[in-house]
């Protein structure tokens, strides 16, 4: 969905009500207890942690939720287990999916996104089947006043970013996984904060979307996939055309 509709996803989870949110964080804190359960409870020794904790700060996430979640991943408090999962799959048109989730029924979450894709003309595959067509990356998406684009281009090369992308929205800056808590750490320590930054699965391979009907039954799935409580990442490689964009705005 290449990086318009990426900056437009984050514009939508930052106006968000407050039911929204609540399920917001709750994601965040089984995100946060699956971290400090892997790696221990000290963000200075976990950069998995780290990453989390960044998305928690950038949602004003109550910093009592934060604790609460890390001590259930270290056992100081009773918690449910945990577990990451990925699914891929297809949407209408022919667009790919990758789908991670947390969850504590395996078997309830991939019925349940089984059911989601194929009611929104989709289905579910097999693993491998689908990832080809994407970069499992650092991605960082910074808005445009955070930074001069000389500046961010050195800070963030620096730190061992790969690229520094440019777009009307603001800039992306995508580094290896391994790269990606330098990269956080330069960010923070020059005073940027990233509108978003994870581990994500970013499309190589585009499909483009002419009609209108199927980007709306695309954006209807994007929904359904993002509220379901077990879902905590969303990434596809539909590629909008503008006028199919323009329409969508203005219903």
């Amino acid at each position: 969905m290449a990086g318009h509709n990426k900056w437009s996803k984050i514009k939508r989870q930052k106006g968000a009500n407050d039911a929204k949110r609540g399920k917001v964080f709750s994601r965040l804190s089984r995100d946060i207890t699956l971290a400090a359960k892997s790696g221990g409870g000290d963000p200075d020794m976990n950069a998995r942690l780290r990453t989390v904790l960044l998305k928690a700060r950038a949602e004003n996430m109550p910093v009592d939720n934060i604790d609460r979640a890390i001590k259930k991943g270290t056992g100081e408090l009773p918690g449910v287990s945990y577990e990451d999962n990925t699914y891929e799959g297809y949407g209408p048109g022919g667009v790919a999916f990758i789908i991670r989730c947390t969850t504590d029924n395996k078997t309830r979450t991939s019925q349940d996104i089984r059911s989601i894709l194929s009611k929104h003309g989709g289905n579910l595959a097999s693993s491998g089947a689908v990832s080809f067509q994407f970069l499992h990356a650092g991605q960082f998406l910074i808005a445009k006043d955070a930074s001069t684009e000389d500046q961010l281009m050195e800070l963030a090369l620096e730190a061992g970013a790969d690229d520094v992308i440019t777009s009307d929205e603001g800039y992306e800056l995508r580094c290896e996984i391994a790269a990606f808590d330098a990269v956080a750490q330069a960010l923070d320590q020059a005073g940027i904060t990233p509108e978003n930054a994870e581990i994500a699965y970013i499309p190589t391979n585009t499909v483009p979307v002419g009609e209108v009907s199927t980007a709306r039954t695309l954006e209807k799935l994007h929904e359904a996939l993002d509220d379901n409580d077990d879902v905590g990442q969303v990434f596809s490689n539909e590629e909008l055309s503008d006028d199919v964009s323009a329409q969508l705005e203005e219903a």
